[in-house]
C-alpha cells in the first residue's frame, strides 16, 4: 500500500546556490577545526591554559566549534530558504 509523497516537489532552482554556499561554510568550518587540531598537536600546553570561567582553551574551543556549527546551520537555513523563495516562485521565469 503506497501512499505517495505528501507534497508535490518541483524543480529546485536554488540548488546551485545552496550547494556552493554549503561548500563554503564547510570549508570555513574545516579551517577552524584544523586550527583546533593544530594547536592540540603543536602546543598541548596552550590548550591547557585557563581562558574563560575556569575552563581551559580546549574546552572553550570545543564548545565554540559546536556553537559555530549551530550558527552556521541557522545561517544556511535562513539564506537558502530566502533564495528558494526568490527563485522558486510558482509561474516565475527567473
Amino acid at each position: 500500500m503506497s501512499h505517495g509523497p505528501a507534497t508535490q516537489w518541483g524543480e529546485d532552482k536554488a540548488i546551485a546556490y545552496k550547494t556552493k554556499f554549503g561548500l563554503w561554510l564547510f570549508i570555513i568550518y574545516v579551517l577552524v577545526y584544523i586550527g583546533f587540531i593544530w594547536i592540540n598537536v603543536s602546543s598541548p600546553k596552550t590548550m591547557a591554559m585557563i581562558v574563560f570561567a575556569g575552563q581551559n582553551l580546549a574546552v572553550v574551543y570545543g564548545f565554540g566549534l559546536i556553537a559555530l556549527a549551530f550558527v552556521m546551520g541557522i545561517i544556511y537555513d535562513y539564506l537558502c530558504t530566502k533564495k528558494e523563495e526568490e527563485l522558486n516562485v510558482e509561474g516565475s521565469d527567473k
